[in-house]
C-alpha cells in the first residue's frame, strides 16, 4: 500500500572525507563541500516540490572551518523561503570525527532552486507553511 508522504522542508545527507575528496592539507576541497550542499539542496527541493528541480544561484557561502579527511560530514538543508516557483535553500555543513562525536559546523551557504513542469518551464511550488495550524 503507497501511502503519499507530507511535504518535508528538511533533508539530510551523510558523507565521509576520503582522500580523493581533499586537497594538498588534507582538507576537503571548496569544490566538493558545495557540490555536496547542492546535492543535499536538491533533495530537499525535490521532495518538497514533487517536481524536477534545478539550481538557480548559490548564494552567501561561508566557509568558517576546514573539513579534514577522514570525518563525516552530515548536511543540513531546509526550505527557508518559497517564492511562486523558487525555494530559498539553507545548507549547513557539519563535520564529525567518527571517533569522538565532536562536531562542528564548517560551511553554510544557501542556494535558490526553481521547479519546472514537464516542458521544462517554472511552475507553482506549495507555500512554506509558518507555524502549527489554529
Amino acid at each position: 500500500m503507497s501511502v503519499p508522504a507530507p511535504l518535508a522542508s528538511e533533508a539530510r545527507l551523510i558523507e565521509i572525507v576520503f582522500p580523493d575528496h581533499t586537497n594538498h592539507l588534507g582538507t576537503l576541497f571548496g569544490g566538493q563541500a558545495l557540490a555536496w550542499m547542492d546535492k543535499a539542496a536538491f533533495v530537499v527541493a525535490t521532495r518538497y516540490a514533487r517536481r524536477t528541480v534545478v539550481t538557480a544561484r548559490s548564494e552567501q557561502v561561508d566557509f568558517r572551518q576546514p573539513v579534514r579527511q577522514g570525518q563525516l560530514v552530515e548536511l543540513i538543508a531546509r526550505i527557508v523561503e518559497t517564492g511562486r516557483s523558487s525555494m530559498q535553500v539553507e545548507v549547513d555543513l557539519v563535520a564529525e570525527d567518527p571517533l569522538t562525536g565532536d562536531a562542528r559546523l564548517c560551511t553554510r551557504g544557501r542556494f535558490v532552486m526553481i521547479a519546472l513542469d514537464s516542458h521544462g518551464q517554472p511552475t507553482a511550488v506549495p507555500p512554506l507553511a509558518t507555524g502549527p495550524a489554529d
